[in-house]
């Protein structure tokens, strides 16, 4: 290998690090149990959102969110963040 490939290597696997750094970060800003597989993450989803279909005007008044921004969350498919 010369030098310039070494540089690669190593820009990726720092890119790769921080790629992985940045995906345990996302999944706590969504609010998620940690240690949830693929598919329990998307349980969850499926769940959450469609309980946020149900809030009322209050409830989603104390949680920051109007009815449409509640409604566009709510009918998103679960496999999509």
């Amino acid at each position: 290998m010369n030098g310039l490939s070494d540089v690669r290597l190593t820009l990726h696997s720092q890119e790769l690090a921080a790629a992985q750094n940045n995906g345990a970060r996302e999944a706590v800003m969504r609010n998620a149990p940690s240690g949830l597989s693929r598919w329990g993450l998307f349980w969850h989803r499926l769940h959450t959102r469609k309980a946020l279909l149900g809030l009322t005007p209050e409830q989603l008044r104390d949680v920051g969110l109007s009815r449409e921004q509640a409604r566009e969350e709510g009918l998103k498919p679960f496999w999509r963040l």
